[in-house]
């Protein structure tokens, strides 16, 4: 059974209408021991929190164990705090963290010949398939795997096979599939269906995994204001259920303006984001959209560090972010064996870069401002700039100041991608 739930206001689905939906989902699928792979905080507005809840209660009403495994990629576990947020009164005890440097079995390989014709002969090497050994422990007779589908930076709309082989991934598939976005281009992939990164997950997906009994639980959400609306629920096991996500997903939660931005203002709530590693995303999600020679300003009161473990975060501020060619000139050399070993840190610098097209400011804490500087950016004081550009009193899209100065303001990049549709037009683009 497979199941499809789309809201027919802007208000979206209630939680009874997910809720009821999601039941009858579940009764189809009856079973003994579940693992469930939600993401992790960093997708709050997911609603993955609440999809989790209901199937955690769901299961156990019924006699059966429950596990959960949020797919942190290479994110930090997260606090108790943060489990009871956004999963409510799921017991923190059943949560396990994943490790993507250590908890991982590899199960296939992706060849190099696939990989040659994926990227038009840009990467010629194998990818190995790792994943977290849970996955594979047939005690598991369903695995469940809610998350949102919204765009990304390196598989061009997030969600579904991904949420295994990254989320729940080892660091080869992890370095090498975001390498392989950032080599082939984040403009062939944001926003669309495939993308040479969705093909691999594809290909792991039908290849590797195809005996596990997993189910995909897809929602396609927005935020409008911090308030979490669900516009879609699609579930199933087919890539049809991640095509019909990706079509609204990309309805919602794209914004085509009609120029260049020349200012453009993004808030990181300090909830969410710690790390320019997460906080980049406005970088990425609005690469498409700023101007030549315009600016991009990131309000980040809670940045207070890179990477989010402290080898990646080493390499940030060794290395920098200073634009895709420096990159891919420093994986070439013998000194940098460094970086060359952790290609998903060399793929975020080319990501967190504007390759000098556009200026990027990031307003921090007073301690983080030199620090910000040498990795190449510019910063400002964030006490200052949340004065002049309050998220409170600011309105998502154009604003005019009293002074007269003219802004774009996002109040959340995790949750859409702007694009410039003069130039997405000029240029030939397409979804």
């Amino acid at each position: 059974m497979e199941l499809r739930l789309q809201a027919t206001t802007e208000q979206g689905l209630t939680d009874a209408e997910l809720k009821d939906g999601l039941t009858r989902l579940l009764d189809a699928h009856p079973a003994k021991r579940v693992l469930i792979l939600p993401p992790d905080y960093t997708r709050y507005h997911s609603k993955a929190g609440f999809l989790t809840n209901v199937c955690y209660h769901y299961y156990t009403g019924r006699g059966a164990v429950v596990d959960i495994l949020p797919t942190l990629g290479t994110h930090r576990p997260m606090t108790r705090e943060e489990a009871a947020d956004m999963f409510g009164d799921v017991p923190f005890e059943r949560f396990f963290a994943h490790n993507w440097r250590k908890d991982v079995e590899t199960i296939g390989e992706v060849p190099a010949e696939v990989l040659a014709e994926i990227s038009e002969g840009l990467w010629t090497e194998p990818i190995a398939v790792q994943v977290n050994r849970m996955l594979l422990d047939p005690k598991y007779d369903l695995i469940l795997s809610p998350g949102q589908v919204v765009p990304h930076e390196v598989v061009g709309m997030a969600n579904h096979a991904k949420n295994v082989f990254v989320g729940a991934g080892g660091a080869e598939m992890i370095n090498k599939s975001h390498m392989l976005g950032a080599v082939c281009g984040m403009e062939r992939a944001m926003g669309r269906d495939h993308s040479p990164a969705r093909d691999v997950f594809d290909y792991a997906l039908e290849h590797f995994f195809a005996d596990r009994p997993i189910l995909f639980l897809l929602t396609v959400t927005t935020a409008p204001e911090g308030s979490t609306r669900t516009h879609g629920l699609f579930c199933g096991r087919e890539r049809d259920a991640l095509e019909a996500a990706i079509s609204l997903a990309q309805q919602k939660n794209i914004d085509f303006v009609p120029r260049g931005i020349q200012k453009c203002v993004v808030y990181l709530d300090p909830s969410e984001f710690h790390s320019t590693w997460l906080g980049n995303k406005a970088v990425y999600r609005t690469r498409m959209a700023v101007a030549d020679g315009g600016e991009l300003v990131i309000l980040a009161p809670g940045v207070e560090t890179f990477g989010e473990d402290a080898r990646v975060d080493a390499l940030i501020r060794k290395y920098g972010y200073r634009g895709r060619e420096y990159v891919l000139d420093l994986i070439q050399r013998p000194a940098c064996e460094d970086l060359r070993g952790n290609l998903s840190a060399a793929a975020h610098l080319i990501h967190g870069s504007s390759d000098g097209r556009f200026i990027v400011t990031y307003a921090v804490q007073k301690e983080m401002r030199a620090a910000v500087e040498l990795v190449g950016y510019r910063s400002a004081d964030v006490g200052e700039l949340l004065r002049r550009y309050d998220p409170q009193k600011m309105r998502y899209g154009a604003n005019t100041l009293p002074d007269g100065e003219e802004v774009f303001f996002i109040p959340n990049p995790a949750l859409g991608l702007w694009i410039d549709r003069e130039r997405f037009e000029r240029e030939g683009g397409a979804l």
